[in-house]
């Protein structure tokens, strides 16, 4: 795998993907691509529209599309969405087409990042609980990662200084 292919970050919603992922493109004057905006671009609707309309099957069998057509292409920071790991053949076409990070942060900072947003599906009712259910859930399915961030206590910037220090080795 030549890190010059892409960047693609994945983990839990609220580590920080979208935001970092934006800063990574403008440093490296990579294409951007935010996976779950790409889908709902190509549905028509939001994604919470889609778990509503369609379920969540069918969300993330677009997700696994949407993620197969953009690995098609090359120099590009891609954030995907906190559940794409939930699939191993998505972990298998990430790993062969990019240079892949997780970030992490503590429960209680996703908590507090996440707290009202009406986007999120999976945070439907008591969210600390739920944000509790799916780290459990998930707990192992970034660890095929090339490289790890905890966010915690980081700030986005710093969270894009220390992976371009890594992607640049």
């Amino acid at each position: 795998m030549s890190k010059s292919n892409n960047i693609i970050l994945i983990g839990m919603m609220g580590t920080g993907k979208s935001t970092v992922a934006e800063m990574l493109a403008r440093e490296l004057g990579y294409r951007l691509i935010d996976v779950d905006t790409a889908v709902e671009k190509e549905e028509g609707c939001t994604i919470p529209e889609l778990f509503t309309g369609k379920g969540e099957a069918y969300f993330r069998d677009a997700e696994s599309r949407m993620l197969c057509s953009v690995l098609e292409k090359k120099a590009q920071v891609i954030a995907t969405g906190g559940g794409v790991v939930l699939r191993s053949d998505n972990c298998d076409v990430m790993s062969k087409n990019g240079w892949v990070v997780a970030l992490t942060a503590d429960p209680a900072v996703i908590v507090e990042r996440v707290s009202g947003c009406d986007n999120r599906p999976l945070l439907a009712g008591n969210a600390e609980e739920r944000i509790q259910t799916i780290m459990q859930e998930r707990k192992d399915a970034y660890r095929f990662a090339h490289y790890t961030v905890d966010t915690t206590e980081l700030s986005a910037s710093e969270v894009t200084r220390l992976i371009l220090a890594h992607y640049r080795v």
